[in-house]
């Protein structure tokens, strides 16, 4: 591995991963690694996964292809979920080096030392049931905005996701060491923190699982609104049975914490939220989303939903579609049902057809579009506060307000990183 100087990175799915993955770049670069773009030629090539839908699974494939045609003399290591869900599977795709799960990723360089061209298939894993210990992790320098990790895996089992499996017990860094980390952020500059997690509201759980912090995701969030220097903080997705009122109200307040929540939906129908083993009920969503509208009405809200769910017959799609039409909220992230080995969800009955599944996809894309629309347009003519990124992409830029509205303008050096009072 001497030779070996050079690592690419590509990320799929969430923002979790791409806090996960910035982190390895800067162990390996510590380990003197010089970072390559992922379209450039590079001595080994990283591909942390995600595996929630099959899509993700097949793009990993074909990035190991495209991999391979373009530099067949690179090693090849794939990580994160998937590589811990079906090890086996990706060890067999032809030009993949190395395997690593949950338990491995962050001994990354390790692994790296001794692996060679040589090597085919490696996997180096464990029982995700045997996964402990909490590893911190950040986005810096990728972004204007960091996705700061405070917490990782989840004690839920809903019965469509293999997150639990992949990623294991519910488990989360100190108030103390966030904190920590925080101020460090701000000493590089960062303006915007975005908090990220498995199941962010669930912060608090020590590496077993258990409640031994004694912390909540609000003390959390109290003791980061006190740090000097960071500007921007947003919560990245937080389940509506753990949003609480003291949560809203508190944000509703701050100075610092944005006016911005992502809250997971899943279905409209109770029915379904049922099967789905959910934990709430619609009537709980409204009081959230009514809440924090009450008290912000110039709040965004994202929401989760899945299409084409066992069982979600043209009546309960119809209620899912209604109530989504009925609440004051801003843009959906829609997601087609993809059947996952281990779920509940599999064995189910009254499979929804791959066709129905995709058109009802769109028909909530479409509404999706409407929402954000009829959003933007309530504050055309009025003067909000945008961070503007410092990437020129083409001669322009783009920034975000506080309530999440994107903008795009030429691209201007003096306004990167910077916060911007801008008319929309």
């Amino acid at each position: 591995m001497q030779k070996q100087k050079t690592v690419a990175f590509h990320t799929l799915g969430c923002k979790l991963n791409y806090s996960e993955t910035s982190t390895l770049s800067r162990m390996l670069e510590g380990e003197g690694f010089e970072k390559k773009d992922f379209t450039d030629i590079a001595d080994v090539y990283v591909i942390n996964t995600c595996s929630v839908t099959d899509n993700a699974d097949k793009e990993c494939r074909q990035l190991v292809r495209r991999i391979n045609r373009k530099s067949p003399e690179s090693l090849v290591v794939i990580t994160g979920c998937y590589a811990q869900l079906k090890p086996k599977e990706i060890a067999a795709i032809p030009g993949v080096n190395l395997v690593l799960g949950a338990a491995e990723k962050f001994n990354i360089a390790s692994h790296l030392r001794e692996l060679t061209l040589n090597d085919s298939g490696k996997i180096s894993s464990c029982d995700i049931e045997d996964v402990s210990g909490f590893t911190a992790s950040f986005s810096v320098s990728d972004r204007t905005r960091t996705f700061l990790k405070v917490q990782d895996g989840c004690n839920y089992n809903c019965s469509f996701c293999t997150i639990p499996q992949a990623r294991g017990k519910s488990r989360s860094d100190t108030v103390e060491n966030v904190v920590a980390t925080a101020n460090a952020l701000a000493a590089k500059g960062v303006k915007e923190i975005v908090l990220t997690g498995v199941n962010l509201g669930d912060f608090g759980r020590g590496n077993d699982g258990s409640k031994i912090y004694q912390e909540t995701f609000f003390d959390l969030v109290k003791a980061l609104d006190k740090v000097d220097g960071i500007e921007r903080y947003r919560i990245s997705s937080i389940e509506p049975n753990l949003l609480t009122n003291e949560i809203i109200e508190f944000v509703a307040n701050s100075k610092k914490f944005m006016p911005h929540f992502h809250i997971p939906l899943q279905s409209g129908s109770d029915t379904i939220l049922g099967l789905m083993r959910r934990r709430y009920k619609r009537d709980l969503y409204t009081e959230r989303v009514g809440l924090i509208k009450t008290l912000m009405p110039h709040c965004a809200i994202g929401v989760d939903v899945i299409v084409g769910f066992p069982g979600e017959t043209d009546e309960y799609f119809k209620e899912t579609f209604d109530f989504l039409h009925s609440l004051d909220i801003t843009y959906l992230h829609v997601f087609t049902y993809s059947e996952r080995d281990n779920t509940l969800a599999v064995t189910m009955d009254n499979i929804i057809p791959i066709n129905i599944r995709n058109d009802r996809n769109k028909t909530l894309r479409n509404l999706s579009y409407m929402k954000q629309q009829y959003f933007n347009n309530q504050f055309a003519g009025q003067t909000r506060k945008v961070l503007f990124e410092d990437a020129d992409k083409n001669g322009m830029m783009e920034g975000y307000t506080d309530n999440y509205i994107r903008i795009s303008t030429p691209f201007r050096k003096e306004w990167a990183n910077e916060i911007v009072d801008w008319k929309i």
